[in-house]
């Protein structure tokens, strides 16, 4: 069994905007099929950590805020966001939550990951958010339900 510490770092660095990073050479991993390829091999270890797996291979990323970013909502029967990594999914309301600095997060991926929104995201989900005057809380209506923001 591998210690903690025999984990090494990817050299790999995720800003809160979502951009990747080689730490050593301080430039942006702009190759998308790269980028993309690494997305597919993110995990988290039961410390939380960001981890790329390959194989029986480890190595840990330094990530800002979150590796996962909505770029975009849409409103068809549900809300359905794309993310960062060119995939689609349908928003779980019900794991929205604002975090610091008013910036608001989700979970994903079945609730394996946390996803920051991006500011156009965001204001294409506020355009269906409201208030409840006795909860004093903001909402999304979808159905018959209010899914609180917490």
């Amino acid at each position: 069994m591998k210690l903690d510490n025999d984990i090494p770092p990817c050299n790999i660095r995720i800003d809160k905007e979502g951009k990747w990073y080689h730490t050593i050479w301080g430039t942006e991993l702009i190759h998308k099929p790269m980028r993309l390829f690494l997305f597919s091999l993110l995990e988290r270890d039961e410390k939380g950590r960001y981890i790329l797996r390959l194989k029986n291979q480890r190595c840990y990323l330094e990530v800002e805020d979150t590796p996962f970013v909505v770029m975009r909502v849409d409103r068809a029967h549900t809300f359905i966001i794309t993310l960062n990594d060119e995939t689609q999914e349908e928003l779980d309301l019900g794991t929205l939550w604002v975090g610091n600095q008013n910036v608001l997060y989700c979970k994903i991926r079945e609730g394996k990951f946390e996803a920051r929104f991006s500011r156009p995201a965001y204001y294409q989900l506020t355009n269906y958010v409201e208030f409840d005057e006795l909860e004093e809380r903001f909402y999304i209506p979808l159905g018959d339900h209010k899914y609180f923001i917490a």
